[in-house]
C-alpha cells in the first residue's frame, strides 16, 4: 500500500473509533464550553473589551481542549497495545502519523466550528470579514496544533506524568501558531485596515509545511523508543 493508502487507512479507523466512543467527544465539547464560560466570568463587564478579547478566548479554549483530545488519541492504541500491533505490520511509520493528525485536526476544527457561534454569543463579537477567510484561520491554527500535538502524544503516550508533559512540551512549540491564530480570528472579527489577514495565513501555511513535514519524519524514532 502507499503512503497515502496507509494514512487514509489510519484516518478513517480514527474516525470510526471516535464514532463508537462519544465519551471522548462530549467529554471534550463539555470541557471546552465550561472553559469559554470560565472566561466570560471572569472578564470585566465591558462589553468593547469582551469583543476585542474573544478570538483569544475562542483559541484558549481550543488549546486547552486539545491536550484532552490529543492525549486520548494515543491513550487508547497503548492501553489495547494497538500501536505495537500497527508497527509488526508493513506500515509506513509516517502513515501513523499523517493519519492521526489529520483525525485530530478534523477534530478541532468541528470544534472550533461549535465553539465559534458560542463564542460569538458570549462576547459579544461578530463576524465582519467572509466566512471562508475564518475558515481558513481555524483550519490552519488546528492543523498547526494537530501536528506537533500529535507527535508530543505519542512521545508521552508511555510516560507516568503523560498529562504534565504533553502541554510542557506543546505550548512553547505552537505560540506561533496561536499568536498568528488569534491575531487573525480577531481581525475577522473587527476591521482590518492594513490588511494583515493575509500575511498571517501566509504565516500559518509556512509553520503548518514546517510541522507537518519535520513531524512525519520524526515520528518514527519517537514510537520506537
Amino acid at each position: 500500500m502507499s503512503l497515502l493508502a496507509q494514512s487514509r487507512a489510519v484516518f478513517l479507523k480514527d474516525l470510526l473509533l471516535a464514532a463508537r466512543g462519544g465519551s471522548r467527544l462530549s467529554g471534550v465539547l463539555f470541557f471546552a464550553t465550561m472553559t469559554l464560560l470560565l472566561f466570560s466570568f471572569a472578564t470585566e463587564p465591558d462589553p468593547e473589551s469582551m469583543r476585542r478579547h474573544a478570538a483569544g478566548y475562542l483559541w484558549l479554549a481550543l488549546l486547552l481542549s486539545s491536550l484532552l483530545s490529543l492525549g486520548e488519541s494515543f491513550r487508547a492504541e497503548v492501553e489495547d497495545e494497538a500501536l505495537e500491533g500497527l508497527r509488526l505490520l508493513p506500515v509506513d511509520p509516517r502513515a501513523l502519523f499523517y493519519g492521526k493528525a489529520l483525525s485530530n485536526t478534523l477534530f478541532l476544527v468541528g470544534l472550533s466550528l461549535v465553539l465559534l457561534p458560542l463564542s460569538l454569543g458570549l462576547f459579544g463579537a461578530e463576524v465582519k470579514s467572509s466566512p471562508g477567510l475564518l475558515l481558513a484561520f481555524l483550519l490552519l491554527g488546528t492543523a498547526g496544533l494537530a501536528a506537533p500535538g500529535s507527535l508530543y502524544a505519542a512521545m508521552t503516550s508511555r510516560a507516568r506524568g503523560q498529562d504534565l508533559l504533553l502541554p510542557l512540551l506543546l505550548f512553547p512549540l505552537v505560540v506561533p501558531v496561536l499568536i498568528a491564530s488569534v491575531k487573525g480570528t480577531g481581525l475577522c472579527f473587527s476591521a482590518d485596515p492594513m490588511d494583515q489577514r493575509g500575511a498571517l495565513l501566509q504565516v500559518l501555511t509556512v509553520f503548518d509545511l514546517i510541522y507537518w513535514s519535520v513531524c512525519g519524519l520524526l515520528f518514527g524514532k519517537v514510537i520506537e523508543e
